[in-house]
């Protein structure tokens, strides 16, 4: 992560889940970067010098402004959290709705507040933490199914909103921040489709190659963001560093 200035202070949300847990490994292995905190819904353990952890709860703003009332000047924070399916909702399974018949609002308000509300609420108290001078960076994981002008196969209702949603958020966030902070970057991320529990119902008929381990999408991201620049803040953009049109 060359772009950042030594002894960075690094923040990854989402910590336990593959994509999370394998960004975490990165940026504590960087030299670039002094300490990442960690958090996730669940307690963590650090399993490395300069990873400190704590816990957080997106979809509770008092979680998330306490977890950033921990941290101190971050140069990169990381929000790794995401909801494609729920399998405890009694007998019904939830997830991408594949018609409008299938439309459950208490499933659509959920996926909205962890996918949309939970990333905008990290924003909220951890933004003011970045530093002013020289690089800084605000990262989201998004989705391509979140672009509009993208969709030509329909269906994944809630998801696809969430995400979309969550784009025209970190869009309308980097107009605010750029204001203030000239050097900083807010990015929304699109990591490809990767082996984790939130794909895992999903991957039978991946073409073979397209399937990426959480390392393989955690090692691209990171280069996206090392490699991003303050007139790319706003956008959406894939693991491969191509953009992707709202």
């Amino acid at each position: 992560m060359t772009s950042f200035p030594d002894r960075s202070e690094a923040v990854v949300i989402g910590a336990s889940g593959g994509i999370g847990a394998a960004v975490t490994a990165l940026l504590a292995a960087d030299p670039r970067f002094a300490t990442v905190h960690a958090f996730a819904r669940q307690e963590l353990v650090a399993t490395a010098d300069g990873v400190c952890v704590g816990q957080i709860d997106i979809t509770d703003e008092a979680s998330i402004e306490a977890a950033a009332a921990s941290v101190t000047a971050p140069r990169l924070v990381f929000v790794a959290t995401g909801i494609l399916h729920q399998q405890d909702h009694g007998d019904q399974k939830l997830g991408p709705e594949k018609s409008w018949r299938s439309l459950d609002p208490a499933w659509l308000d959920q996926v909205m507040r962890v996918n949309a509300t939970g990333p905008a609420l990290v924003a909220k108290h951890f933004l003011p933490k970045l530093p002013k001078d020289e690089k800084a960076v605000f990262a989201a994981l998004s989705a391509r199914v979140g672009s509009i002008s993208d969709n030509a196969l329909g269906g994944w209702y809630g998801y696809r909103a969430s995400k979309a949603a969550l784009n025209m958020l970190l869009k309308t966030l980097s107009v605010e921040l750029a204001r203030s902070h000239k050097d900083a970057i807010i990015l929304g991320l699109h990591p490809g489709t990767v082996a984790t529990n939130l794909s895992a119902p999903f991957q039978k008929g991946i073409p073979e190659g397209k399937l990426f381990s959480p390392a393989y999408a955690a090692e691209h991201l990171l280069t996206v963001i090392n490699n991003a620049t303050a007139p790319q803040t706003g956008s959406l953009i894939a693991w491969d560093g191509k953009t992707i049109p709202f």
